[in-house]
């Protein structure tokens, strides 16, 4: 039997025990670190902060593996206590209170230089028109695996575009509508009340216990974390949501790599031009991101390097904007050739080919950046399409930036049929 002295020594080991939380981030796996001492949260100084660092709050958090390494107050400054300094961790270490230190509370930091980190989601979506719609897939074990439809609903949804950074929900789901995933089913019948940090705190059966097949793998369509203003569909003022508020991207520096990566996460293709000094008209309120510096290659804006949100010194005059492509080529041969659909309303679909020639051709195959026309297909040649068909009888000169500036009859078409889906063969392939 334990007596008095045993648990108040029970009680007093768990005060002294840490535990870590990520704040301020854009979902449940980046933020701020903060960890837990004699009772007290406080932040972690970024003196020496690396990615072998980062990697142990990554794990630690459940999070899988770590993306970047943040410094300087990345994700804003914390308040009260700097537990941490001089943090020097192996990387294999399963808590950050086992990797070496100057002691705790023993530090010369101040909160502007506050570590931070972004990890890799327990959750992804896969296969969506942008990177907040797709089939969910959750990490277990460290294999990545499906969702069962059963009873999936917009409270399930809701927790899925939380934790993943996209805001609110738009639809939960069913039927793998966004394609059948493989291997492991992980969870099923999956019962959130919606206000969950994550799906994994979700009721279900428990992990891999199912009565499904892929063909009922579970999706959603979140809200953006980046959208365009004032433009069409796929150009306008960039604007990003961070801490449930919108706010606009400061031109310095501002370039191609940078646009790219917008274009990419709203699924629009690629970047046609990056635009500054507030082209598609000044925004107000907040700039939450200054001196952006993406390679490219990143799945969103919020991945990129920056001073940290709403570290800036700029106006609205300076706001940013994109124009990308809302043309993309489907089932062909390469990446230049294809059945051509268009993006409207946030759904793509296809052209009609009635009145198809290449003078319409020219201008799909510039705006992909495919070089000349070849061929203008017509009758479905690369495959009926699904859902709405965008345009028909459509008219270019051929010397139009894009599609859309063509003259047609307007936006949904009543008298046409899939099986005349229309189609473009190109010069040559695209190199972005």
């Amino acid at each position: 039997m334990w007596g008095k002295k045993h648990l108040t020594c029970v009680f007093i080991l768990f005060m002294w025990i840490t535990a870590v939380r990520l704040v301020n981030g854009s979902n449940f796996c980046s933020g701020r670190v903060e960890v837990l001492y004699n009772g007290t949260w406080g932040t972690v100084c970024d003196n020496g902060w690396d990615l072998s660092d980062a990697a142990v709050v990554c794990r630690e958090m459940g999070c899988g593996n770590v993306i970047k390494a943040k410094s300087s107050a990345y994700f804003g400054q914390g308040s009260g206590q700097i537990w941490m300094d001089g943090v020097n961790c192996a990387g294999n270490e399963s808590s950050l209170k086992n990797c070496r230190t100057h002691g705790w509370g023993i530090h010369d930091c101040g909160h502007y230089e506050d570590a931070g980190v972004i990890c890799n989601l327990s959750v992804r979506l896969v296969n969506g028109d942008h990177s907040c719609s797709g089939r969910v897939e959750v990490l277990y074990n460290g294999t990545w695996g499906t969702v069962c439809d059963d009873g999936w609903d917009l409270s399930d949804a809701a927790v899925v575009c939380r934790e993943v950074g996209c805001g609110n929900v738009i639809e939960a789901k069913r039927g793998a509508y966004f394609g059948q995933g493989s291997g492991q089913i992980w969870m099923d019948d999956v019962n959130c009340i919606g206000t969950e940090s994550s799906l994994k705190n979700c009721g279900t059966p428990g992990w891999g216990i199912h009565n499904c097949g892929h063909h009922k793998d579970a999706g959603v369509i979140c809200n953006l974390s980046v959208r365009l203003v004032n433009g069409d569909n796929c150009s306008g003022r960039v604007e990003v949501l961070y801490n449930g508020q919108w706010g606009t991207v400061c031109d310095d520096y501002w370039d191609l790599s940078d646009a790219a990566v917008v274009c990419r996460e709203i699924g629009c293709g690629n970047v046609i031009e990056a635009k500054i000094a507030a082209y598609f008209g000044q925004g107000s309120g907040q700039i939450w991101m200054d001196d952006i510096n993406c390679t490219g290659t990143e799945s969103s804006l919020r991945n990129c390097g920056t001073n940290g949100w709403g570290r800036h010194n700029c106006g609205h005059h300076e706001d940013a904007g994109v124009i990308c492509n809302s043309v993309r080529l489907v089932n062909g041969s390469h990446s230049c050739s294809g059945r051509v659909e268009v993006l409207y309303n946030g759904t793509w679909g296809t052209v009609c080919d009635d009145d198809w020639d290449l003078s319409d051709a020219a201008v799909v195959c510039r705006e992909m950046g495919c070089g000349n026309a070849t061929e203008a297909k017509k009758g479905a040649f690369f495959g009926n399409g699904s859902g709405p068909i965008w345009m028909n009888n459509v008219n270019c000169y051929g010397n139009e930036l894009t599609l859309k500036r063509c003259i047609s009859p307007g936006w949904v078409v009543q008298n046409c049929s899939h099986y005349k889906d229309a189609g473009v063969i190109c010069q040559c392939e695209s190199k972005t």
